[in-house]
């Protein structure tokens, strides 16, 4: 489980792709600092494993369901990832309750800089979107976020990034039309199947 804050910002430094598969090995001298291999490393949200650890980086594998899921497969060597080791129970949880277990992609349509903050909308998936409330939290590229405002006719999803988000992770380099890895809050999921079973 993690929390969706962000403890680094890495970069890929190397891809291997496979028929199936993928090799990612990513710069993260920070993050590796006490990590085992199998340990569980979110990148940019996506619940990873790492299968092998040096000084300065990880390598971890993503399979066929995960690259289809997410938006891991568009990614190119030297891209920034937003990193987050698993949360340890005796720690302050901030954030949110974050799996790492990603529900889809989605796109940035709308980037308003303002004084002290940013204005930031994205398209969901329509399937999606019932899991998402106004002053809910939301997980994009792995960040922890409140949702600000819904547009529900256009799917679209509004937050308000403060500087110290902007500061601390990827999402100041992002651009309109780029994807973003999304997790909707798994207790409205959890939710939902309860009630189609009772």
């Amino acid at each position: 489980m993690f929390t969706g804050l962000i403890t680094e910002v890495g970069s890929i430094s190397a891809i291997t792709q496979g028929s199936d598969s993928a090799v990612l090995e990513i710069t993260a001298p920070k993050t590796v600092k006490g990590v085992a291999i199998g340990d569980s490393i979110a990148v940019n949200g996506v619940c990873l494993t790492a299968t092998s650890i040096s000084d300065t980086g990880f390598t971890a594998d993503v399979m066929v369901q995960t690259l289809k899921m997410t938006s891991l497969a568009s990614y190119n060597v030297g891209d920034r990832v937003n990193l987050e080791l698993a949360a340890k129970l005796e720690a302050r949880m901030g954030g949110h309750m974050v799996q790492g277990h990603v529900d889809g992609v989605a796109t940035v349509v709308s980037i308003v800089d303002g004084q002290k903050w940013q204005e930031f909308t994205v398209t969901i998936p329509a399937n999606l979107l019932k899991y998402v409330v106004a002053q809910g939290s939301i997980c994009l590229e792995g960040v922890s976020l409140t949702v600000g405002a819904l547009n529900d006719a256009n799917n679209e999803v509004t937050v308000w990034l403060i500087p110290e988000t902007l500061a601390k992770t990827n999402l100041s380099v992002k651009k309109i039309g780029d994807p973003l890895n999304i997790e909707v809050d798994v207790l409205a999921k959890y939710v939902e199947r309860l009630l189609e079973k009772r």
